[in-house]
């Protein structure tokens, strides 16, 4: 009985160690062939190829400040109550029209003060003159001293002086009353009513904006590889993205309102420092043609500006960007495996960035699925830019 018992537990155990030994072969096959399976598994990606195009360089930036170079405040020259407004807000002035017209309550009395004091003077000098003329007759005859001719000599010239001052003191006045006009410093535009009819103002108070808005001005820095492609006089296409940036229509505006669709032309006036000084970065001083009257000098956001000028370089899509700094790509091996490779990027059209090092015409990038992407990975690449479904498969060329 025992023999038996000792032999049943001898099948059990090697029935069980079988068991354990088969198991165990299995799992490690099954981590073999899922390996097996990783390391031959294709991914399909898109891709482009590296090559030779004609780029017009973009720039983004998130705001500019749009500023005008004749932009001067109307100031009033004497006290006065504003009486009436010549040139609302919005009219187009010349230098010297009036702006607005003030009322000084003192100017009439001192104007008939003034016209007295002149009629004063014309009588005081004819009654001196015919004194000195006849003084003139009398020291002739011996009839008169000379101290007596002297004092008739000196009253004389006395009143002529006195005439004098009375005549300025009125053409003074002249002045001043003209000064009651308030008028534009420049041509331009009137921005900005500081004050409205009815209000009393000092002399020395600024009363209205005037500027000339038809050319506005913004600076930008630019980095050194994007300005070595600018030069004084580059005209470039300037855009406006915000959505509020409208215009009502029916206005007495020389271009119509196209919305986010509306385009300027801008141009490079100064770079500083100029590109024959080494430097990182460079400000970049443009002048906007606003003939249209569309744009304010004010904030804008979402701003970017094309250049009208080409120049040809290796590039790639911007697609093809593996980081947020534009700095590494995924390239397609001969044998169908990716690389992450560093590259040096210099100036955008927006679409194609142009690549200055690490990268040579014909090489591929891959455009799409490099979230977790890896060396070593291998795909099948469909190119986006050779035709519709034409795919790199294998070495990926």
């Amino acid at each position: 009985m025992r023999r038996y018992f000792m032999i049943g537990l001898a099948i059990v155990l090697v029935i069980s160690l079988s068991a354990i030994f088969y198991g165990a072969w299995l799992n490690e096959r099954g981590e073999y062939q899922i390996t097996r399976r990783m390391e031959e598994r294709r991914l399909t990606l898109h891709g482009a190829k590296a090559a030779v195009r004609r780029l017009s360089p973009r720039i983004s930036v998130n705001t500019i400040n749009l500023f005008s170079n004749d932009m001067a405040d109307a100031v009033a020259l004497v006290d006065g109550r504003i009486v009436e407004c010549r040139a609302p807000k919005g009219t187009f002035v010349r230098r010297g029209d009036t702006i607005f017209v003030l009322e000084n309550e003192d100017i009439p009395l001192q104007r008939q003060e003034a016209e007295s004091n002149i009629l004063k003077a014309q009588a005081e000098l004819k009654r001196a003159e015919n004194n000195y003329s006849r003084y003139q007759i009398l020291k002739a005859h011996d009839a008169a001293s000379a101290q007596q001719f002297d004092e008739a000599e000196a009253a004389y010239h006395s009143a002529q002086s006195t005439l004098a001052v009375a005549e300025a003191k009125a053409a003074q006045l002249g002045v001043k009353e003209s000064r009651q006009h308030v008028v534009a410093p420049i041509d331009g535009k009137v921005l900005v009513l500081y004050r409205q009819q009815g209000a009393y103002v000092q002399s020395g108070a600024s009363v209205a904006l005037v500027g000339d808005f038809r050319f506005l001005y913004f600076t930008s820095p630019v980095g050194d590889e994007d300005a070595r492609h600018l030069t004084v006089g580059q005209e470039a296409e300037l855009v406006l993205q915000r959505k509020d940036f409208k215009k009502v229509y029916g206005t007495d505006y020389a271009a119509g309102n196209l919305g986010d669709r509306q385009t300027f032309t801008a141009t490079i006036t100064q770079i500083t420092p100029p590109l024959s000084e080494e430097a990182a970065l460079r400000n970049v001083l443009w002048q906007v043609d606003n003939r249209s009257g569309l744009l304010e000098p004010q904030t804008y956001g979402g701003v970017s500006f094309q250049s009208k000028r080409s120049h040809d370089a290796l590039a790639v899509p911007l697609a093809a960007m593996a980081d947020s700094t534009n700095t590494s790509v995924f390239v397609v091996r001969d044998d169908g495996t990716i690389e992450h490779r560093a590259v040096r990027t210099g100036t955008s059209d927006g679409s194609y960035i142009e690549v200055l090092s690490g990268l040579a015409a014909d090489e591929i990038v891959v455009t799409s699925g490099m979230e977790g992407l890896t060396d070593g990975a291998h795909a099948e690449i469909i190119l986006d830019d050779t035709g519709v479904g034409e795919t790199e498969g294998g070495a990926g060329k």
